[in-house]
């Protein structure tokens, strides 16, 4: 064999040495890559292009056709991914190829991904992650980049209609205003919202009385109820103790000419905000003021700092509007006693006509708005003294009568009022707002409070079916008159004093008391029929209604004057 044909044999063994250990190399690298790759594959941990793979891709370039096969073995990710985007500078792998376990707790939906930038941020929480429409159909272009989306337009501040379950939530809008009222506190209704613009709200406040008018359908859920409230008496919780008949909550107060704005519990919080207001009264003064805090309920519950445990003297707290409601039971609003022996009918009270009960007077100066009422209970048998000597009574006993002159109930009534505004015209703190709750009139047939007299009706009466008469009209009218009085003392020593006029709204609401249905009944005890106090919920709840108005027109033209002086 020739020298030369010896030297190229060896040379072509050396090359094909070479050869296969070049090859040798690469099959041993492609299988360290792939091991690599379905490890990290494995713990969905992305994986940057390995430079074995790239060098691997050179050289089977450069092989024969079987090298070739082996390269098509690793699928590209665009090829196994119909819904990912052409953009492979991240490379997810095709979710339908993963363990099922990871794909729960680590899949992200297509939309969800950022493909601007090579590495995605680690998965949220689902709980943190907004709900969002339905996947879109396969992306084929690349999508913008991601840019945060301009503040929504709101086209409508009614609530939006219900979405379904698939659509986006609205968006949460930043309002400094207050939230409205928890829907938990009064399900199912929403509360009312009131049925008068401003412009109509000025208009009742300068051309409307509203003390007159009547009494129209309306055919709405109660403001609240018996489950909704807590704050409802035993002797007022119709509901709870069985009144058949709900018809008496279907109905509202229309004033003559106008239109009686409705109880706005989120208004009213506002309009009181930082300020205190007291209940001075008998018992149906607090029958207002639990009304009061049942309509507010939709809003806040309030917390109970009384000082004791007598209902007659209840102080709740507002905490979130750091506003105060307190009650002070003063039947007859002067000084008192009660003498010893008798029965309710017959038990001799010691009115001192020119001394004001100091329970409330003392507190007078601690409150921003005084709701001061009475009335019922001038008709109990009284010795009336003035200047600490007894002058005269009313229902005297037999063994005084020819000693003493008889007075009417109408006496002490004027003397008490009259003294009462004396008395809060006369502090030299008190700069605050008092209003006059006129009297409220009972509704007895067929007998007296102690002699089967009842109250059985279901509708009210019309305007022209009843009228004021009697005790109640003269008690009604001498109230008023020192309220005038009052007020125009007030009004140069810089008090304010309003009128919650609801005597003949009520007159015409003889189906709204309890009657029998302030307890269980029970066949061994005789009760009498409560047709004095007010059902809550019921139409005692127009009394904060007007309040609520009352306060309204107060806070307005108090902007007014500082707008006009400014």
């Amino acid at each position: 064999m020739k020298p030369h044909t010896i030297d190229n044999l060896t040379k072509r063994l050396q090359q094909y040495h070479r050869f296969g250990v070049l090859k040798t190399l690469a099959i041993v690298s492609l299988g360290v890559v792939l091991l690599v790759n379905v490890v990290g594959y494995a713990f969905s941990y992305p994986l940057p292009p390995s430079p074995l793979l790239g060098f691997y891709s050179f050289f089977a370039a450069s092989s024969n056709s079987s090298s070739s096969s082996s390269s098509s073995s690793f699928p590209s990710d665009t090829d196994s991914c119909s819904h990912c985007s052409s953009d492979t500078s991240f490379n997810a792998p095709s979710p339908t190829t993963r363990n099922s376990d990871f794909r729960d707790k680590w899949f992200v939906a297509p939309s969800q991904h950022s493909p601007s930038s090579p590495l995605p941020p680690p998965p949220s929480p689902v709980s943190s992650r907004p709900v969002s429409s339905p996947p879109p159909p396969p992306i084929l272009s690349p999508p913008p980049p991601v840019s945060s989306p301009p503040p929504p337009t709101i086209l409508n501040p009614s609530p939006p209609p219900p979405s379904p379950v698939s659509s986006p939530l609205p968006p949460t809008i930043l309002n400094p205003s207050p939230p409205p009222p928890p829907s938990n506190l009064n399900p199912p209704e929403e509360p009312k919202p009131s049925n008068t613009t401003s412009t109509e709200t000025e208009r009742v406040t300068q051309d409307c009385d509203l003390s007159r008018g009547e009494w129209i359908r309306d055919w709405q859920s109660p403001y609240y109820t018996n489950t909704t409230c807590y704050a409802i008496q035993e002797h007022q919780n119709c509901m709870k103790f069985g009144r058949p008949d709900t018809d008496y909550l279907k109905w509202r107060w229309k004033p003559d000419g106008c239109e009686l704005p409705l109880f706005d519990p989120v208004r009213f919080l506002e309009a009181v905000r930082g300020k205190s207001m007291m209940f001075v009264g008998d018992s149906l003064s607090r029958n207002q003021m639990q009304s009061l805090v049942c309509l507010l309920s939709r809003v806040e519950y309030p917390k109970d700092i009384s000082e004791t445990t007598d209902e007659n003297f209840k102080t709740v707290f507002y905490q979130t509007h750091n506003f105060t409601i307190s009650i002070f039971w003063s039947p007859f609003l002067v000084r008192n006693e009660q003498q010893t022996g008798g029965t309710a009918k017959s038990m001799l009270w010691n009115l001192y006509v020119d001394e004001i009960d100091r329970r409330w007077a003392s507190r007078v100066d601690d409150f921003d708005y005084v709701v001061i009422s009475a009335g019922n209970w001038f008709n109990r048998p009284s010795m009336f003294y003035e200047n600490g000597k007894l002058f005269g009574c009313l229902y005297c006993p037999s063994d005084i009568v020819q000693q003493q002159q008889q007075l009417s109930m109408h006496y002490s009534n004027r003397k008490a009022f009259h003294h009462a505004f004396r008395t809060i015209n006369s502090s030299r703190k008190f700069k605050g707002m008092v209003i006059l709750r006129t009297i409220s009139p009972s509704h007895f047939e067929n007998g007296v409070w102690d002699n089967g007299g009842d109250c059985v009706r279901t509708k009210p009466f019309l305007r022209n079916e009843t009228d004021l008469a009697g005790d109640e009209l003269e008690l009604y009218e001498a109230q008023l008159e020192e309220f005038a009085a009052a007020k125009e003392e007030g009004r140069r020593k810089g008090i304010e004093f309003r009128l919650l006029d609801m005597t003949r709204a009520m007159l015409q609401r003889p189906d709204g008391h309890p009657s029998r249905y302030g307890h269980w009944p029970d066949p061994r005890l005789t009760r009498s029929n409560d047709c004095v106090h007010w059902c809550l919920p019921g139409p005692v709840d127009m009394w904060n209604d007007l309040l609520a108005q009352v306060l309204d027109v107060y806070l307005r033209k108090r902007i007014s004057d500082v707008s006009f002086s400014v």
